[in-house]
């Protein structure tokens, strides 16, 4: 299986792009984020002529996840029980059985500011996201959660640390959330960079900082020990973030046996 995850940053900007690199690439499953497109308003068609079913949760707005398979998909969920809301539940969270692997799509809440209330709805998010993944990984079944985590694991995750500190993406309360998910027994898939020694998938759209490799290591794959074991490579493809008009996040790669 080839699974990969991409926050797209607005699916119809980003259209021509994403069919080009679904025929280059040909994951059999995809993880989208931040498609910022209504359900009804996906391009389900166009990516129906290159063989993928589409499971797609969102309200047109700036948020939206989807998921893209032609292994299967399976009793489709979108978000999860008693997902906290700002103030209602956004669309954020989507998840599928693809091939034997049950895939999430998922796209963390920013948090703005460590003082914004949108912060506090990030750590009640995560911890939503954590009893959630708690219940589906107790019958010891093959899981992924893929997608947009708006927390950079470690300071090794952002390209200077101290330029960082007392931002969101960073803090203790984030990360220790991030620890809470590994101690399901998910484990963190640290794709390899296709360039330079930081496994970055994202970065600003300001000058010069893609080039100067100027990122973060926000977009993450945490897996299961039975689907972890079968994860031949993994690796961030910083091709799909070159050219024109691109998402200012790379897809990660990860094939398994």
């Amino acid at each position: 299986m080839r699974l990969a995850t991409w926050n797209v940053n607005s699916v119809k900007a980003r259209l021509p792009r994403l069919l080009a690199w679904l025929a280059d690439s040909a994951p059999d499953v995809l993880c989208l984020q931040e498609t910022k497109c209504a359900a009804d308003a996906f391009p389900v068609d166009e990516v129906a002529e290159l063989g993928y079913a589409t499971a797609v949760h969102g309200d047109g707005r700036w948020n939206g996840v989807a998921l893209l398979s032609r292994v299967g998909l399976d009793d489709v969920v979108t978000g999860f029980p008693d997902e906290p809301g700002f103030p209602e539940p956004e669309a954020r969270a989507i998840s599928a059985t693809c091939g034997g692997v049950r895939v999430w799509s998922i796209y963390v809440p920013n948090g703005r500011t460590p003082d914004s209330p949108h912060y506090t709805y990030k750590l009640a998010w995560l911890r939503g996201l954590r009893d959630a993944l708690a219940a589906e990984l107790g019958d010891g079944r093959q899981l992924a959660v893929c997608g947009d985590f708006n927390v950079a694991p470690t300071d090794a995750d952002v390209w200077d640390p101290t330029l960082f500190v007392g931002s969101t993406h960073v803090t203790a309360p984030e990360r220790q959330a991030l620890t809470e998910l590994r101690d399901l027994g998910l484990l963190d898939v640290v794709p390899q960079p296709m360039k330079g020694p930081n496994p970055f998938t994202y970065w600003d759209y300001r000058a010069g900082m893609f080039h100067q490799d100027k990122g973060m290591r926000i977009d993450l794959v945490y897996a299961s020990a039975p689907f972890s074991d079968r994860i031949r490579t993994a690796y961030i493809d910083r091709e799909a973030r070159k050219g024109k008009t691109p998402s200012d996040h790379a897809p990660i790669v990860v094939d398994a046996d």
